[in-house]
């Protein structure tokens, strides 16, 4: 009924309703929050963590469709326990890879186990990997919203000790940061993100919110503070310009966004560096951001 009304209105009353309005909040709050972890992901090295948490997020569904309880908030729950779980397996960066190598081949085995010896319908629980974005609630915008707050906050209020530890995590444990309480913290934050995000995109567009702006801001920034400024604007620029395009054209959001948010990476790394140069602030951190 609601793809009906879709079809037939213009982009003027589409904006009037409820649950376009909702995916747009949604959206704007996620550009503030998960760019930033997309921050993370680049300078830890840890690209496999989005497949990783998609396959520890359809386990926490499953288990939510078993058990009668929430399977969205069964797969944040499951998420941040994953992330916090990698974290003693990681004392370096290679570990990292590996460990969340290990964490997903045992995520979708459980998951398939579950799913098997439940007799839970299958499709139903990977429906939801594929993401819905109209069907955003309050629950959806609250995760979204603290992740907003809580996610530049951190990296505003420890910024040395992050800038340290993406830059190189010996030096950053030789100079007293706690390497090992900020990588639990950040890699809980990178998995409830990437669960939080599900429903926008689906687990396999997730990288249109997180790594895709992410990308293109380390191109344009100098800094960790300015490579995470140009993440958030970014992300902001790409979730409107891509969510209105869909409703203008009555495509689904997610590849919209994905497909938006990659031609902009591509348009970044085709601008020279030397005019790049010309418009960017001097780095106000004495470190860079990644390696």
């Amino acid at each position: 009924m609601l793809a009906d009304a879709l079809a037939s209105a213009d982009l003027g009353e589409l904006l009037q309703l409820l649950p376009v309005q909702r995916a747009g909040s949604a959206l704007l709050l996620a550009a503030v929050g998960l760019p930033v972890i997309g921050v993370v992901i680049v300078g830890l090295d840890i690209m496999p963590v989005r497949f990783a948490m998609m396959h520890v997020a359809l386990l926490g569904i499953a288990i939510g469709l078993l058990t009668g309880l929430d399977p969205m908030l069964c797969a944040l729950v499951a998420c941040a326990l994953a992330g916090a779980g990698v974290a003693p397996l990681a004392r370096t960066p290679d570990g990292l890879s590996g460990a969340m190598g290990l964490l997903m081949s045992l995520a979708i085995a459980a998951a398939l186990l579950v799913l098997a010896v439940s007799g839970v319908n299958a499709s139903g629980a990977f429906a939801l990997l594929w993401g819905s974005i109209l069907s955003v609630g309050t629950a959806d915008l609250v995760v979204l919203g603290v992740l907003a707050v809580l996610v530049p906050g951190l990296f505003w209020w420890r910024r040395r000790d992050v800038a340290l530890l993406l830059y190189d995590r010996e030096l950053a444990q030789c100079s007293g940061v706690p390497v090992r309480a900020l990588t639990v913290l950040l890699l809980v934050l990178v998995a409830v993100a990437v669960a939080g995000a599900i429903k926008l995109t689906g687990a396999l567009l997730v990288d249109a919110l997180t790594l895709l702006p992410a990308l293109a801001a380390r191109r344009l920034g100098t800094s960790l503070r300015s490579i995470t400024l140009w993440a958030v604007c970014i992300g902001v620029a790409v979730n409107l310009t891509g969510f209105l395009l869909a409703l203008r054209l009555d495509w689904p959001p997610g590849p919209v966004l994905v497909l938006t948010a990659g031609a902009l990476v591509l348009a970044v790394h085709l601008i020279p560096e030397r005019s790049i140069r010309t418009w960017r602030a001097p780095a106000s951190d004495s470190l860079p951001s990644s390696h």
